[in-house]
């Protein structure tokens, strides 16, 4: 699936040959010159993941990367830092401020891309194109279906998203306004019972092959997918 990259980087010509690769390669990249323009960009909108150069007029990249760590909106953004810097203490500094890798300037497209793909099957997962199989289930991003045994079950795109999402973070409760930053976007305003709806429509487009269990409601808390809970449902 396309990923919404976040590209902090100052040197023009840099700049435009990596966003012209990461977006030959599906991905959809927002641009920043330095730090301040880009802390505006992630406060309208959330980013999957965002590539960070070290050396940054204003504040540097390891100061947006340790503002991002520090505040529980951001705080789970993947990052992967761009520099010229290869000493291993500079590399060490990257990862302890919370950097998710770190890739060494001058470097090819083709690893820059293949590096992305890597941090975000590992930390974002939804927003892969990686087919998921749990619990008797599989979702496959790239054909938009949804499949048990060879059934096919119908999903509007919304319940498509929501069980995505939960599918790659199985057994983690996941409050309603954790779920509509996910799955709606951080930056679209809808009341929390809207996700209430839509578990619902979801548990009803599984009921037919008895998937609906999966779909677990955790009171005062929100819902998670639990392969544990069907299993358990269906031994009593």
């Amino acid at each position: 699936m396309p990923a919404n990259i976040l590209l902090v980087e100052d040197e023009p010509a840099i700049q435009e040959l990596i966003a012209a690769n990461l977006a030959r390669a599906g991905h959809h990249v927002v641009r920043a010159s330095d730090a301040e323009t880009a802390q505006r960009i992630v406060r309208e909108a959330l980013p999957d993941l965002v590539l960070l150069d070290w050396m940054l007029p204003g504040a540097s990249g390891i100061e947006f990367a340790r503002r991002l760590r520090a505040e529980e909106r951001t705080r789970e953004i993947p990052i992967i830092m761009l520099t010229a810097r290869g000493e291993e203490q500079d590399k060490v500094t990257g990862l302890e401020i919370g950097a998710d890798d770190y890739v060494t300037k001058p470097f090819s497209p083709r690893e820059l891309v293949a590096r992305i793909k890597a941090v975000l099957r590992r930390r974002a997962p939804q927003a892969t194109e990686d087919a998921v199989e749990l619990g008797g289930l599989r979702l496959d991003p790239a054909t938009h279906r949804v499949t048990a045994g060879d059934k096919a079950l119908a999903l509007g795109p919304t319940e498509f998203r929501l069980l995505h999402f939960l599918m790659t973070h199985p057994e983690r409760v996941h409050s309603r306004a954790q779920l509509l930053d996910q799955v709606w976007g951080d930056h679209v305003f809808v009341e929390e019972r809207t996700v209430d709806v839509h578990i619902r429509r979801l548990r009803c487009a599984l009921e037919p092959t008895q998937h609906d269990g999966l779909i677990q409601t955790v009171r005062g808390s929100g819902y998670r997918l639990s392969v544990q809970a069907q299993q358990a449902a269906t031994v009593s």
